[in-house]
């Protein structure tokens, strides 16, 4: 299969290389760069949507422009975007209180976030700057540098995994930032861009199609799509967002439970999911 890949990428023509590996924009405001959420429910058209069953909703702040979420003894740890908005915070998931918080530079655009021991490692849109705080205190211990834009960050024990909107993901070394090889996301040979927010879990790489209801199921190893979660519906009946970048993204894991949460930019809602049936 990797064979089959490499020769179909070879003979793909370099302005269409460096337009499938390019970032699709996320902006701070609504832009036509936006993908087309079309265009990939007809891409995902040949695999069936894992079911899904949504357990209980939790409160959430609806000013959070939420770009990274994840679990951590007891309590959802949320990172923010937009200049002079971003922050890193712990929340209460039954009351959507914030515990504990910390701001990011006014002059930085906050992306994805994960967890790597006792500390989180917080992305930056433009900026190529990955912040590391303390995860008990979010006392700032150090930046990593790196090229290129940031959107999501996940750790599989081993590895930092980020992906930069388009349809690679890079592993990284997450002692030094530096790049350890690269994947590309595909769903029956064809690329999978906008990735944005990360999460692992039980060996598959979870992440929203950001400007769509989707998030996808990816084997790490040969970045082969293996399943999705189509969402659509699930804010309720004549949920309309004020802005149209109030799109989902957000995935946060509890191993303990097994329990699966997901959110929105500006949501008001935490969804506690069981997938399948």
């Amino acid at each position: 299969m990797r064979r089959l890949l490499l020769l179909w990428w070879l003979g793909v023509p370099a302005a269409a290389q460096a337009q499938i590996l390019a970032p699709v924009q996320e902006p701070g405001s609504f832009s036509s760069t936006a993908p087309d959420a079309e265009k990939i429910r007809a891409l995902l058209s040949g695999l069936t949507p894992t079911p899904y069953t949504v357990m209980k909703a939790y409160p959430h702040d609806p000013r959070a422009f939420t770009e990274g979420l994840l679990w951590r003894d007891g309590y959802l740890y949320e990172g923010t975007g937009l200049k002079g908005e971003s922050v890193v915070r712990q929340v209460d998931l039954n009351t959507g209180a914030v515990r504990r918080s910390a701001a990011s530079p006014d002059e930085v655009f906050a992306e994805g976030m994960t967890l790597v021991g006792d500390t989180l490692v917080q992305l930056t849109y433009k900026e190529g700057r990955a912040f590391v705080y303390d995860a008990d205190t979010f006392e700032l211990l150090g930046e990593h540098r790196y090229r290129g834009e940031g959107w999501g960050l996940a750790f599989d024990g081993k590895r930092l995994i980020m992906s930069d909107g388009s349809c690679t993901l890079t592993f990284r070394d997450p002692a030094t930032f530096q790049s350890q090889g690269s994947v590309q996301v595909m769903v029956d040979g064809k690329p999978l861009a906008a990735l944005n927010e990360l999460e692992y879990i039980d060996g598959r790489v979870w992440a929203n199609v950001w400007f769509t209801n989707y998030i996808v199921m990816i084997d790490p190893v040969s970045g082969r799509v293996t399943g999705y979660l189509d969402l659509t519906g699930i804010q309720g009946p004549g949920a309309r967002a004020a802005d149209e970048n109030d799109v989902l993204n957000g995935i946060a894991y509890d191993p303990g439970s097994g329990r699966l949460f997901v959110t929105g930019k500006r949501w008001s809602s935490v969804f506690e999911l069981k997938v399948g049936k």
